[in-house]
């Protein structure tokens, strides 16, 4: 199959400024942050799962589920995806005490990519962002690096990485307008959404590590949650085409939102209650092990 990623139709229905600023919510409140209390039991799900990701590419098994098998296979792969392949393989049994060098070598190739960060198109600032996120994780997961000042700073500009990834486009117009979008854009706005939602993820993490509390990703409201697995392993255009007018038909009011595997809120009419269930019902029939692994983490946090 050949994926032409220019002439991209998306747009950001979010204020992306919001996301760069995320880490100083735990210093600086903001009115309407509500704290998202992780119990013990989500918290150690959210750290395993993350952890296996790294794990799935320092053993060569490729990249998580954020990331989508067009952005691989391509006629001419991302350097910034395949390169992050080959360099995560050295984190694999590093010698006791060689932690810090091989940390020495991602965090290089960390800075490289942040650097040219202004420089990238559409897919090449997506994989970018991804292979930023790999290797931060990497470094935590895989080379305690836990307690490295570098690892905050790489929050940081992940953070802005994921700013500027988000000003690009996070939602293709058509999903907007609710007719089916060109494959390529709706590869790369899913695509996105899912490596913002682990960036998310992550963050909490690391927030609980360093023992500050960790808030509801507010600014997010509105993006589309998780596609299901249909759409986002499809292998062929038609089959995707046929798969999105499906979609279409079976989402007449529109796809289902991020924030409707949020807290329910207090007072909501007991109608417009039994509708959210029910949409979120339809939602869980046709999921990938990440969409599980989303409504496990917000159902078992917010109920």
């Amino acid at each position: 199959e050949f994926f032409d990623f220019s002439n991209l139709d998306l747009i950001c229905p979010i204020n992306p400024e919001e996301i760069s600023n995320r880490w100083l919510n735990a210093y600086i409140p903001i009115p309407g942050q509500s704290v998202k209390n992780y119990p013990p039991t989500v918290a150690a799900f959210i750290y395993r799962l993350l952890k296996s990701y790294t794990g799935m590419a320092v053993h060569g098994r490729g990249f998580p589920p954020f990331v989508h098998t067009s952005q691989l296979t391509a006629v001419s792969p991302n350097p910034q995806l395949s390169s992050c392949l080959s360099i995560v393989r050295i984190c694999d049994k590093p010698l006791p005490g060689s932690e810090n060098a091989t940390a020495e070598i991602v965090q290089r190739e960390m800075n490289n990519l942040y650097e040219q960060r202004d420089t990238y198109d559409h897919l090449a600032l997506l994989s970018a962002f991804q292979a930023f996120l790999m290797y931060t994780m990497v470094l935590f997961f895989r080379l305690s690096q836990g307690l490295n000042p570098f690892l905050r700073q790489a929050m940081m500009n992940l953070q802005e990485f994921a700013c500027v990834t988000a000003r690009q486009g996070l939602m293709c117009l058509s999903e907007q307008q609710h007719t089916r979008p060109k494959w390529e854009s709706w590869i790369i706005a899913e695509a996105s959404r899912r490596t913002l939602f682990t960036m998310y993820l992550f963050d909490s993490v690391l927030s609980s590590e360093d023992g500050l509390p960790t808030f509801l990703g507010i600014e997010l409201e509105g993006l589309p949650a998780v596609a299901n697995k249909t759409l986002w392993f499809a292998q062929t255009r038609r089959d995707w085409e046929t798969a999105y007018n499906i979609h279409l038909a079976a989402w007449d009011e529109g796809s289902l939102r991020i924030n409707e595997l949020w807290p329910i809120p207090e007072g909501l009419d007991e109608s417009i209650v039994a509708k959210r269930r029910r949409r979120v019902d339809s939602w869980l029939e046709d999921l990938d092990e990440f969409g599980t692994m989303l409504y496990a983490v917000t159902s078992c946090t917010h109920g």
